[in-house]
């Protein structure tokens, strides 16, 4: 296959988990999940193009604490998507980081999503959703959700996507403590922390049947496995949530196996209120930020905007 010269800029959303279910753990060491995950803009940026004379991945990014080796979702996304084009030729990825890593927020997989999806443009690699969510599936359990974003039900270890129209837009404020939760710890907690298996209740089974949704439908079910584990340890988190609520926050939650800690509320002002309100809380980085209505595109670089800030 015949790649010419050119770049693909693609911004990789941050996710919450406004429902969270851990289920049975499944023969493959992987614990069954149920979650309807919604995609948030507070974005990670990347910019993909090709580079001549030298084949393999070459990964630049703006924070130095992360790995730019095969220990980075992107790069190993990018290896891996080569291999399974067939293609022998340099690829130059700049990743610009905005989500906190190890938040519960599902950056790098947001990230290895995206770069799937700008290889698949920068390429004309033809490929599929459904294809670059399987091949997403083998870099990550979170990545598949991207390729179906802004909102789904996800379903088994993760590779089960069910989009799902969540009618409508909130704004969320997003409070990072400072310090990443390690998810093998959290599982290893909530574990240790609970006895026999889980169940789903007849309201989050008929959420199954749903093609579409409201917020003010969805946010009576909100909850999160991981808050009885997490939260004991980590006690800053269980205040984060409770400051949210008394600010007004039609809910807050725990994202992911955390470290993050999110309110929703129903417009911009009353979110930059609590944002305001969150100042004691002197280590904390918070972002107000409004839920995404639309999937991973790609972009021209030259069409670049502003990403949008806490």
């Amino acid at each position: 296959m015949t790649v010419g010269d050119g770049a693909v800029r693609v911004c990789a959303p941050a996710k919450i988990n406004v429902i969270l279910r851990v289920l049975d753990r499944r023969p493959d060491g992987y614990h069954n999940l149920w979650s309807v995950m919604q995609t948030v803009a507070l974005e990670d940026e990347l910019r993909l193009r090709v580079r001549a004379g030298q084949a393999g991945v070459m990964l630049q990014c703006d924070d130095p604490t992360l790995p730019t080796d095969h220990r980075n979702l992107v790069s190993r996304a990018a290896t891996l998507a080569l291999e399974r084009a067939g293609l022998n030729v340099g690829l130059e990825i700049e990743l610009m980081k905005r989500i906190p890593h190890g938040a519960g927020l599902g950056g790098g997989s947001s990230d290895a999503a995206a770069t799937i999806q700008g290889m698949n443009r920068l390429l004309g690699l033809g490929w599929t959703v459904a294809r670059m969510a399987e091949l997403g599936q083998q870099v990550g359990s979170d990545v598949p959700f991207f390729f179906f974003a802004p909102s789904a039900l996800v379903t088994g270890r993760g590779e089960i996507v069910k989009p799902l129209r969540l009618k409508g837009a909130r704004w969320v404020v997003l409070v990072n403590p400072g310090f990443p939760i390690d998810t093998r710890w959290a599982y290893e907690r909530l574990s240790a922390t609970r006895s026999g298996a889980r169940s789903l209740s007849s309201a989050l089974r008929a959420v199954e049947t749903w093609e579409a949704v409201t917020w003010e439908e969805l946010l009576p079910l909100v909850e999160n496995d991981f808050e009885a584990a997490v939260f004991p340890e980590h006690g800053v988190l269980h205040t984060i949530k409770t400051r949210l609520l008394s600010q007004g926050a039609e809910a807050a939650l725990l994202s992911g196996s955390g470290s993050t800690v999110f309110g929703v509320f129903r417009d911009e002002t009353a979110a930059r209120q609590a944002h305001a309100g969150l100042d004691r809380f002197e280590r904390c980085r918070a972002y107000v930020v409004r839920t995404c209505t639309e999937a991973l595109s790609c972009e021209d670089p030259s069409a670049s905007a502003p990403l949008p800030v806490g």
